[in-house]
């Protein structure tokens, strides 16, 4: 869906152009609403995904990225780090952890440096489930993007880094 704004000075009368079709800026359109349209992107990627990963392995989506953030790791992680990097929840990363325990799936050591947390890593087993659903992943990926040039893929990742420097620059405060 392109999206196109009308430049001029007076601003309140401006128009959005969404498929075709002109409407008023003032008024709420949920289907042309940048966030609504994300969140559909989103829940669209992560389904195509997850019938690879759910079919092969029973696992839910946030079992399969600690187990991608995991088998990209070079050592042991915190809960914390996985956290931060999946930005999920830790108390979702808990029970996936939890389930991919008693899955066999990873293990957990004590960490050395502080003897108070813990390093998860992928178990031999949780390897060999990366390795055979990491490719599968890929080609699902490769699909997504047909048609798509590497320019294509290069600005919308610029576009997705642009629109992240934005939000982190918002705070509650100075949204009125």
């Amino acid at each position: 869906m392109k999206r196109q704004r009308e430049t001029g000075a007076d601003r309140s009368d401006s128009l959005t152009k969404v498929a075709g079709k002109e409407q008023q800026t003032s008024e709420f359109d949920l289907e042309s609403f940048f966030p609504y349209q994300v969140r559909v992107f989103y829940s669209d990627v992560t389904r195509a995904l997850a019938a690879v990963y759910q079919r092969d392995y029973g696992m839910m989506p946030a079992e399969w990225r600690i187990m991608a953030i995991l088998g990209s790791a070079t050592t042991g992680l915190q809960a914390t780090e996985i956290v931060t990097r999946s930005s999920m929840d830790k108390v979702v990363v808990s029970r996936a952890v939890k389930r991919m325990e008693e899955r066999g799936f990873l293990t957990r050591e004590t960490n050395e440096a502080d003897g108070r947390s813990f390093l998860l890593e992928l178990s031999a087993s949780g390897r060999e489930v990366f390795q055979d659903l990491a490719p599968k992943l890929k080609a699902v990926e490769s699909q997504m993007l047909a048609g798509l040039t590497d320019q294509d893929i290069t600005d919308f990742l610029r576009v997705i880094e642009q629109i992240r420097g934005n939000l982190s620059g918002l705070s509650e405060s100075s949204v009125a």
